[in-house]
């Protein structure tokens, strides 16, 4: 058989895939599990936003769409994504995908050069697609630890220390997945004074949880991109996926002046356009009613309220509380230590296995924050009962297998 590219065979994955695949084998072989291995909402799409998608395919509308998106949905997104920022975005700044992911390898493959040595800083643990798409795409991947203590951003001199001539891109990603950790308006300005001594660097908002807040303050998101200076840089990613339960119709968006026609000419090349019908989809769900997401947002608070308390009584687990997304990321170092386990991935394996329930290990992530110890994902996009459940199996399982 022909050889593999180094690329190919380097290429990393995003491990609640693989992980999810193993629980539907044990399902199918008719083990019972409690799953919170999988970051999407649980909840059906809003029902007027199915009938936009009928109403587009009775209508005739399945034909391709120009790259960048109808001209329905650049405006709607740029209302949408500028009125909770804060900031101005024309219609002609935005770019629709198929999902806000691949725009993380566009937007890499734009501002860095393969095999130049350019750099890009992204948060650990982080995205694991961040990482894949650095290195697949021939830039150098520079780690920048989220502690923590911290609340798990990062300390801003560390940011400085690491940039270099070299740094093309920095990945900022709040709403925080794995952690639910956010970024205060402090940690932001401290950001962006940082950058101001670099304006070689460009910066990769992710901000697909941005509609998912709890805590910071008065409960707003806040942006990088509203600070003085910074959003002709940045690479605003948002998308319909999390806050419309729509992660299988596959829309993203992204806003950036300057690079909007290179990410254009980037989605001819691979994509072509988004799914029509998607896209007049994410136009309901953009400029309709939003009582359905107000309401998936109260809901997964509610969640959240639900799960931290729970998992601080497991023996061994301590669990800050997260304040966006649906994430919690408990601390799990006293619980491997009481079971003989190695660290975390040998604790998940064994969750799984012995307690029928399925997690993400932190390795899942990037490489463990050094000094932080041991921790693991729970994605509490789940019902209330499942997490019950779940987390009973867990606590019961550590009484039965502590030392």
């Amino acid at each position: 058989m022909p050889a593999l590219s180094r690329r190919a065979d380097a290429l990393g994955t995003e491990n609640a895939f693989v992980v999810l695949a193993e629980v539907n084998r044990l399902i199918r072989e008719g083990r019972d599990i409690v799953s919170f291995c999988i970051g999407q909402p649980d909840f059906p799409t809003p029902t007027h936003i199915q009938d936009a998608a009928v109403d587009a395919i009775r209508g005739g509308r399945h034909g391709y769409t120009p790259s960048a998106g109808i001209d329905e949905l650049r405006a709607a997104a740029a209302r949408s994504m500028a009125a909770l920022r804060g900031i101005e975005i024309a219609p002609d700044d935005v770019v629709v995908g198929a999902g806000a992911k691949p725009f993380i390898a566009y937007a890499i493959a734009s501002v860095t050069d393969h095999g130049a040595g350019d750099e890009v800083i992204y948060p650990v643990p982080g995205f694991p697609i961040y990482e894949s798409q650095i290195g697949a795409l021939g830039a150098v991947p520079v780690a920048l630890p989220l502690r923590e203590a911290r609340g798990f951003a990062f300390d801003p001199d560390e940011l400085a220390a690491r940039i270099t001539p070299r740094t093309k891109l920095l990945i900022l990603n709040t709403p925080h997945n794995p952690t639910g950790g956010l970024l205060s308006a402090a940690d932001l300005e401290a950001i962006a004074e940082v950058l101001r001594r670099h304006p070689q660097v460009w910066v990769y908002a992710d901000e697909i949880y941005s509609r998912l807040v709890y805590d910071n303050g008065d409960g707003a998101f806040r942006s990088i991109a509203a600070l003085p200076g910074m959003q002709e840089r940045t690479i605003i990613s948002d998308g319909a996926s999390k806050t419309y339960a729509m992660t299988g119709w596959r829309i993203g968006f992204t806003a950036n002046r300057a690079l909007a026609p290179v990410f254009t000419r980037w989605i001819t090349n691979t994509e072509s356009c988004a799914s029509q019908i998607s896209q007049w989809a994410a136009v309901a769900a953009l400029n309709g009613p939003q009582d359905d997401a107000e309401t998936m947002r109260h809901r997964f608070h509610a969640r959240r309220d639900l799960i931290v308390p729970l998992l601080n009584e497991v023996p061994g687990f301590r669990c800050a509380t997260p304040g966006g997304a649906f994430y919690a990321w408990p601390n799990v170092t006293e619980a491997c230590a009481r079971i003989g386990a190695r660290d975390s991935e040998e604790l998940r394996r064994r969750l799984l296995h012995e307690a029928g329930v399925a997690v993400l290990a932190d390795i899942h992530f990037g490489a463990r924050v050094e000094g932080d110890g041991q921790h693991i994902r729970f994605s509490y996009a789940a019902s209330e009962a499942a997490i019950e459940a779940g987390v009973a199996r867990i606590a019961d399982f550590m009484r039965k297998n502590t030392a």
